[in-house]
């Protein structure tokens, strides 16, 4: 099946006009569209002690397609709205939901969701990944962040300032677990002439499955076979907080922005376990495009085919506290993006990770210091 849509898809983005979707008319008054994404990334290693790769073939070498997601969503009649969304790559379910929209005109406008969505935390996880910095999410967003679960929320967008607040279960593939509640509010006290300062502050709060928690992360190489750092297996995890701070700084050209994760494990019989991470990034897109902004989210604005973007970032995880020797990761990234078209882009990243992990029971030390090459080619619709 797989291999009959590719080709599909990979004719449709590159000669379809470049608009954000496919409208297919009317149905039972709902306007109907499709929109898809593809991305085939390439990930080439220079290992420290582990085997990145996880291959016994000796390339130290990934590729193959990381993304490939098909959305039907409709607009109306009235405020309603509704989507369904799947990732045929990774088998899993995107947002399926249903909304109602009321307000606006003037008036702060209110929205109403019932079913599968990303949770109210963290900017870079809310963004859409077509519109990613990076071609991996930085470590503490991967960790920290909660994604897709099926649920309820209820959001606030007066334009300048906005919030969320939900409920959410476990998500349609019920491979995630733990009920909980999320809420997410911004602030854009600056948001005029190209200029937007945001702010925002997020909690989490949610059971964990039978008692257990895992964190661990990849060395920012979403097809990387180990994973750096790693808690290893909690059992007596009752409950798991995390508080989310964000910032963001644009002007015209130039996108300064940053994250917070501290995170709390609440555990049975044991002192809490209490994690941290986060990054800071610049990106630079020269020619004197910028970024669009709303509902307290940015997206690179394309005008023109050939739109360059620079990017640097750092990002650091820390998962020692106590006896848990989880160990802390640091990395930067340099990335160049390039949009061939407005729905194609070309991706490349060089990431030097330093980690250290101990061992809890002899005391020592481990230190693996990788080095990653990316490469991504993302068509978009």
């Amino acid at each position: 099946m797989k291999r009959l849509l590719l080709p599909i898809a990979l004719g449709a983005a590159c000669w379809m006009p470049a608009h954000a979707e496919i409208p297919l008319g009317t149905v039972a008054g709902s306007e109907v569209a499709f929109e898809g994404m593809f991305q085939v990334d390439g990930y080439w290693f220079d290992n420290d002690l582990r085997d990145l790769d996880g291959r016994d073939d000796g390339r130290d070498r990934a590729t193959g397609i990381r993304r490939f997601e098909l959305v039907l969503k409709g607009k109306g009649p009235g405020g309603f709205g509704w989507v369904l969304g799947y990732d045929i790559e990774g088998d899993n379910f995107l947002d399926n939901n249903v909304t109602w929209a009321f307000g606006g005109d003037g008036s702060p406008k209110q929205t109403l969701l019932l079913g599968q969505a990303k949770q109210p935390n963290s900017l870079e996880e809310l963004s859409s990944s077509r519109h990613n910095d990076f071609i991996a999410k930085a470590a503490a967003t991967a960790t920290f962040a909660t994604g897709r679960r099926l649920g309820a929320s209820w959001s606030y967008d007066a334009g300048a300032h906005g919030a969320t607040v939900g409920w959410f279960g476990r998500n349609l593939d019920d491979d995630a677990g733990g009920a909980g509640y999320g809420a997410r509010g911004w602030w854009a006290p600056v948001r005029d002439d190209g200029r937007v300062l945001h702010l925002g502050l997020s909690h989490v709060d949610r059971d964990t499955d039978s008692d257990a928690l895992r964190l661990r992360a990849r060395p920012n190489a979403d097809m990387a076979a180990v994973r750096i750092v790693d808690s290893g297996s909690l059992v007596d995890v009752d409950r798991l907080s995390t508080t989310g701070l964000e910032a963001m700084w644009i002007d015209g050209p130039v996108k300064l922005q940053g994250e917070y994760f501290l995170s709390s494990a609440d555990r049975i019989g044991n002192s809490g376990y209490d994690t941290e991470g986060g990054y800071v990034s610049a990106l630079w897109t020269p020619g004197g495009s910028g970024w669009n902004y709303s509902g307290g989210l940015p997206r690179t604005r394309v005008e023109n085919p050939g739109l360059w973007q620079f990017g640097l970032r750092y990002d650091y995880l820390d998962l020692d506290d106590g006896a848990v020797r989880g160990g802390r990761m640091e990395a930067w990234t340099a990335g160049v993006n390039w949009y061939w078209r407005q729905n194609a882009k070309l991706m490349l990243n060089y990431v030097n990770v330093t980690s250290r992990a101990s061992d809890a029971a002899s005391g020592l030390v481990f230190n693996d210091d990788p080095s990653i090459l990316e490469a991504r080619v993302q068509l978009h619709w």
